[in-house]
């Protein structure tokens, strides 16, 4: 089979850019995706991330290990990723962050020319049908539904309420001209129609399209190789069902397969650091020491309270009769707390008032989320998640096999660098001062973990014993002109032809938020940029 562009990874980017260049007529796009097709009823209902972040029945998710980490006591993070079309939106809280538009302002330093604030606005704004209607900074006609809350519980507004009794301003937008203070999150769920559903990048942009005559997508069919014509991409080689099979394509070879995946299948092909390749018995096609490095990710850190009021997401008789009710509810009119994102509301705060703009991001979710839901606590609660938006810690992806079927080996470097440590402290403290305000004081029982009055080597214990991913990986084949860089700003992969990248992986720097919203922006300016390059 050959196809004009050929895309290894149906995720949140993948999806997107399939939607959008399938568009043309006259362009053949086939995509590659290694899980289904997406349209399960635990992905369109959100409450299903219960059931598939914690990997127990091991589906849409590929659920990934680190490497022991030195700086959380030697322990195992764990990576869950979705494996699905519509990749992690299939599987994430859905919450629309946009970051900082000073992170893309500083994306746009250092050669990176196209993807300052100004550049990237309208990608966001192009993308996004927002419940609310458009304005300066956001869209109505876009394919992806952006949502408020459906049915927010008391306790997320007695959150906001405590925060703001720390001074804490509310703010009803965190996508809006500041991003400081503490309100609702806006997500990707369907509003209309379908309302109350999951929106994943495959529900907006390519399950209404899967009949396009030049769209061919194939899924359970997982990338083993990219193949090449001396430094040209000329297709890709996969395994399906277990036999193996190749697709070429025409113009280009894109990839899509998130910031784990993609640096994997660079070096599984011979493209990266040279030594590392050949100690693989890998031939090396292109020596591009950057593939893989520039590991940054969000480490998150949960305090978590027991309480006795029971509308939450929790374990007990109460809760369980509960749950078939809101199921019906959910069913007729898209509400109830099967609708709802778990973390429900946040807050974006500066450790320091003279910073340019927050350092820290709080998640309140209306459960109690222990070891990303693996550990189950009975009873109900709720929890607060901080989390330090720019580390200074850099980690890596590497090979842990030259089998294309092997996890790689996932290196985050959580808390290498003091500074990440010392912030994500003073960060948890203030969330334990928010908590401890008045207005939770009806749903606050008991604190699982954390106590009153806790020295800071008691925090950095509880920190080391318990913190872990909140999920947001990228970097490990950034934009840019260095030497470390593995696009250009066209998102081209350096010294090769018809290859590029473009999913989280080529984010120079992590974003000041969720990295959702940018993944999808970041497919849409590449299919401007791929639809650019062929007039």
């Amino acid at each position: 089979m050959q196809f004009d562009y050929v895309i290894v990874g149906g995720g949140s980017s993948g999806a997107t850019l399939a939607g959008r260049l399938s568009e043309d007529p006259s362009v053949t796009v086939c995509l590659i995706e290694a899980g289904g097709e997406g349209k399960d009823l635990l992905i369109r209902a959100p409450t299903g991330a219960l059931t598939m972040v914690p990997d127990h029945i091991r589906y849409n998710n590929w659920g990934y290990e680190t490497v022991p980490q030195a700086g959380l006591n030697g322990r195992r993070g764990y990576a869950p990723r979705g494996k699905t079309l519509g990749g992690s939106s299939a599987i994430n809280a859905m919450l629309y962050v946009r970051g900082h538009q000073k992170d893309y302002d500083e994306w746009a330093g250092l050669g990176r020319d196209g993807w300052a604030w100004a550049d990237v606005l309208p990608y966001f704004k192009k993308a996004e049908n927002n419940e609310r209607g458009a304005d300066d900074l956001h869209g109505a006609g876009g394919p992806l539904h952006v949502s408020n809350q459906k049915s927010p519980r008391p306790v997320t507004a007695a959150f906001i309420q405590a925060a703001n009794e720390r001074q804490i301003r509310s703010n009803a937008d965190f996508n809006g001209a500041d991003q400081d203070g503490v309100g609702y999150y806006q997500c990707t769920q369907f509003h209309g129609s379908r309302n109350g559903e999951r929106c994943t990048t495959a529900a907006a942009y390519l399950h209404p399209h899967l009949s396009r005559p030049n769209l061919t997508v194939i899924t359970r069919a997982q990338a083993t190789k990219i193949l090449f014509d001396g430094k040209r991409a000329t297709g890709v080689a996969y395994r399906q069902s277990g036999a193996d099979k190749t697709v070429s394509a025409r113009r280009e070879v894109i990839l899509s397969g998130g910031a784990y995946n993609t640096p994997q299948l660079l070096l599984l092909s011979g493209v990266g650091p040279a030594a590392e390749i050949a100690a693989h018995g890998i031939g090396v096609v292109h020596d591009l020491p950057g593939v893989g490095k520039n590991l940054q990710d969000h480490l998150d850190f949960i305090l978590a309270f027991k309480s006795d009021d029971h509308d939450m997401v929790g374990i007990g008789l109460r809760g369980t009769l509960a749950l078939i009710r809101h199921m019906l509810q959910w069913r007729k009119d898209g509400t109830g707390m099967i609708a709802s994102t778990f973390a429900e509301a946040g807050a974006f705060i500066k450790s320091d008032p003279a910073l340019d703009r927050p350092d820290l991001q709080l998640h309140f979710v209306i459960a109690i989320v222990d070891d990303h839901a693996r550990k189950l606590h009975m009873g109900y609660g709720f929890s607060c998640h901080v989390c330090v938006l720019r580390p200074h810690s850099i980690g890596e992806v590497r090979l842990a096999s030259a089998d294309p079927l092997a996890a790689p080996a996932i290196d985050p470097n959580y808390l290498a660098d003091r500074r990440d440590l010392d912030l994500l402290v003073k960060g948890a403290k203030l969330t334990r001062d928010i908590i401890a305000g008045p207005a939770l004081a009806a749903y606050r029982a008991k604190e699982v973990y954390t106590k009153p009055d806790m020295s800071d080597a008691e925090w950095e214990s509880h920190i080391r014993a318990r913190a872990d991913t909140i999920y947001h990986p990228v970097g490990t084949a950034k934009m840019g002109v260095d030497a470390q860089a593995v696009v250009d700003p066209q998102l081209r992969v350096h010294g090769l032809d018809g290859l590029r990248v473009v999913d989280a992986s080529i984010m120079p720097r992590l974003i000041g938020g969720n990295t959702n919203a940018a993944a999808v922006m970041i497919a849409e300016k590449a299919a401007d940029l791929i639809k650019a390059a062929r007039r």
